[in-house]
């Protein structure tokens, strides 16, 4: 997750704080997993092919070789597909002119780790991004263009890295009439070498006519599917060794292009003009399917002040603002329906100590219905700050009279107080009366005393009606008299309309203790609702014997006190002497989910007593869901165990796989992937059998035990098999009070955790 550096207010960069070094510690570190699992899971791949065994034991074998070599696993994962692939040309000879061979292989390796990283980039232009700084500008090359052939043979620009929006934007479609280095290319399958430019004159893609050009067919499984063109700033001597590194290198882009086929921007001259901002500016993006937004385009500014650009570009905002991104998704929201930019002093609104410097005097406006522009500053200026402290100042009006005169002056604020029309003649204080509530009158005599007489400032709340008929308002009065020497010459001040805090004010004290009543009934209601979920799926605090099992539950609420939420368990020995263990987890918290848990509960307690399979017991139960009030989901495992034959059957509604652990291994029960229950009518659940053996102890549990808010499902998932292989030796009672004990999961969610074993 990506964070900025910390600026400060002067310009200079001061030291980044622990937060944001974690934080882009953290970016960096998921990126590269993200790489290395891939060239592992490619390099485990073809061992498993090569020596005919199991993916799991290949990569097994993968991780003994590296040890017995002392290489690093992704240097011989690279190696291994190297050897398969072929290795991508380097330009790295010796100085004797002949190829250093260490020299190529830490080459070879490299090249592969940047292909690698380039598939596995989100987008086109992130590909061509990772091709050019990790291989291509070492050549010389400047910018990277990617375009996609399609049907009708024009070229469409499927991303770009090096290349300004609005040139990409020029030549977004290409036609079959192209330039004839481009047909050249496509129609002979073969590069084309322009070291001098543009020959002739010819108008192409480019910082200028003489730059070096190559234009580059991209291939896939036999056909062309796209042409790639790499320039160089100037003219440049593209020998053999660069054309052959070139041609290495842009032999992934065929599988970037079509792994994710990104239009170019609509409008790719803004993104040019924010380039030429001094300050901060960036554009987000948003999905018009998910809504999601994320940051599809900083400046230069913007980039200095987030620690570069590579941190946030391309990044859902929850990753590259993890503090910001619900202020930045609502300001953005409301920038699509406004008519005007939506602004903040800082975002942060709070100052946290060892947070990121925040962004100051923040606009947020709409440019187009899936583009937001972001503009900020890194130090606040004087007088956008001096606005805003004014603009706290609601319904400030400025009035001024001259005593000798008997003429007024109004701000256009103050005749929209008094709801008079802009050329009505202004009222002056002293003669003010007529206006203001009888009741008030004496106020506004002793204001006046204040100001004419004691020749001192005052102030006063007075009730006025409007000259419009727009009805009574609170005005506050705050005025100074002006002196010539001893004689009041005048008075000047200012007209506050105070009538929204005054009505506020009124109603917040009248509606206190209702507030106050509401607020012990909902305690009541949650405590009691609390009570019923514990006394519905009460604790088994110690082991249970059941016909060939014993077994141990544990059920741990949600962290935040009278959060009532759905999950639930159950096992119970049945007539035909099988026993039913089950475990359940309807979304969502609160009286609702509680409620849909109890029916679900005992619905399968009075549907396992029928002898039917789990699958059936699970059609039916979705069926109930379907039906139940206010329309929820729910994941559930369902299972029957026969002691008789120490067989387990069991079926599965989107629920977490079970863990089973036998001789201190532990290994997951891979479920059928059938549908959550409340999603589809009338579907058809599968169920598997699992063959126990004595001493085999079996995990159900429930999301609360393993998720966390900043790691993958697959973290949890690790961390709870390590964890019950440590305690395999233990039994079933000590066992559900460890693993709850060292539960990973921080959601606040709640927890339910059954262990069964064998006998």
């Amino acid at each position: 997750m990506p964070a900025p550096e910390a600026t400060g207010a002067s310009g200079g960069h001061s030291e980044p704080s622990p937060l944001v070094v974690r934080l882009a510690e953290e970016n960096t570190a998921l990126r590269e997993e993200l790489t290395r699992r891939r060239l592992t899971d490619l390099a485990t791949g073809i061992l498993a092919a090569q020596l005919g065994t199991s993916p799991a034991e290949a990569a097994e074998h993968l991780a003994h070789l590296a040890a017995s070599a002392t290489v690093d696993r992704e240097d011989l994962a690279a190696d291994i597909v190297n050897g398969v692939a072929g290795k991508i040309a380097v330009t790295a000879p010796s100085s004797a002119g002949s190829p250093d061979k260490a020299a190529e292989l830490i080459s070879a390796r490299r090249m592969r780790r940047v292909t690698t990283a380039a598939e596995a980039d989100r987008t086109v232009s992130q590909g061509a991004a990772t091709l050019l700084e990790g291989g291509l500008r070492p050549l010389g090359v400047e910018g990277l263009w990617l375009w996609a052939l399609d049907g009708s043979g024009c070229l469409r620009l499927a991303g770009h890295a090096g290349v300004g929006a609005l040139e990409a934007a020029q030549w977004q479609w290409i036609p079959p009439a192209a330039p004839p280095p481009i047909r050249s290319a496509l129609a002979d399958v073969s590069p084309v070498w322009l070291p001098d430019g543009s020959p002739d004159g010819e108008r192409l893609p480019g910082p200028s006519p003489q730059a070096a050009r190559a234009f580059v067919p991209l291939r896939l499984r036999g056909s062309t599917v796209g042409l790639a063109l790499a320039v160089w700033p100037d003219r440049s001597d593209l020998d053999e060794s660069v054309r052959a590194a070139l041609t290495g290198l842009l032999g992934v882009a065929a599988r970037v292009l079509v792994a994710e086929e990104i239009p170019a921007s609509e409008q790719p001259a803004l993104d040019d003009l924010l380039d030429t901002l001094a300050y901060p500016a960036m554009v987000l993006g948003r999905d018009p399917e998910t809504a999601s937004l994320a940051v599809d385009h900083v400046n230069a500014a913007a980039a200095e002040a987030l620690g570069g650009a590579h941190r946030v570009v391309g990044r859902p905002i929850e990753a590259a603002f993890p503090l910001l991104h619900r202020d930045l998704a609502s300001m953005s929201r409301r920038a699509r329906y406004a008519p005007s930019p939506q602004r903040a002093a800082r975002l942060p609104a709070e100052h946290r100590p060892d947070a990121p410097d925040p962004l100051l005097d923040v606009r947020v406006l709409s440019s187009g219905p899936d583009r937001t522009v972001v503009l900020w500053h890194t130090s606040s200026h004087p007088r956008t700050a001096v606005g805003r402290a004014v603009g706290r100042l609601q319904g400030l009006a400025v009035f001024e009279d001259d005593l000798t005169t008997g003429r007024s002056h109004w701000s256009e604020q103050t005749y929209a107080i008094f709801g008079m029309a802009r050329d009505a003649k202004p009222v002056p204080l002293t003669e003010l009366g007529p206006w203001v509530h009888p009741e008030d009158a004496n106020a506004l005599a002793e204001l006046l005393a204040d100001l004419t007489q004691r020749r001192k400032g005052a102030s006063a709340i007075l009730r006025m009606s409007r000259d419009d008929g727009g009805g009574q308002r609170h005005v506050r009065i705050a005025a100074e008299p002006l002196l010539s020497g001893s004689a009041v010459t005048g008075i000047a001040g200012v007209y506050q309309d105070v009538s929204a805090e005054y009505h506020t004010e009124v109603a917040l004290s009248a509606t206190f203790d209702q507030l106050t009543a509401v607020r012990a009934q909902a305690t009541l209601r949650h405590r009691l609702v609390l009570q019923l979920q514990q006394a519905i799926v009460p604790e088994m605090p110690s082991l249970q014997k059941l016909p060939g099992l014993g077994a141990a539950a544990r059920y741990r609420p949600a962290a935040h006190e009278y959060r009532v939420g759905g999950d639930w368990y159950d096992v119970l020995p049945l007539p035909s002497g099988e026993v039913l263990v089950a475990v359940g987890d309807i979304a969502g918290h609160g009286i609702d989910s509680a409620t849909g848990m109890v029916a679900l509960r005992n619905a399968l307690r009075g549907l396992a007593f029928t002898g039917h399979s789990p699958a059936r017991l699970m059609e039916w139960l979705n069926e109930v869901t379907l039906h139940a009030p206010g329309h929820p989901t729910a994941t559930a495992v369902c299972a029957l165990y026969d002691p008789r034959d120490r067989t387990l059957r069991w079926s599965s509604a989107g629920h977490l796989p079970m863990l089973l652990l036998r001789d201190g291994r532990a290994q997951w029960l891979d479920p059928p992937r059938d549908v959550l229950l409340g999603a589809v009518p009338a579907f058809a659940y599968h169920e598997a059998t699992t063959q126990l053996m004595s001493g085999d102890t079996l995990l159900l549990y429930t999301d609360g035990l393993i998720e966390r808010r900043y790691d993958g499902i697959d973290e949890g998932l690790d961390a709870l098999r390590r964890t019950a292989e440590e305690l395999s030796a233990c039994d079933v009672d000590e066992q559900v009070d460890r693993l709850l004990a060292a539960a990973t999961g921080d959601t606040d969610d709640d927890t339910s955790l059954i262990a069964v074993h064998v006998l």
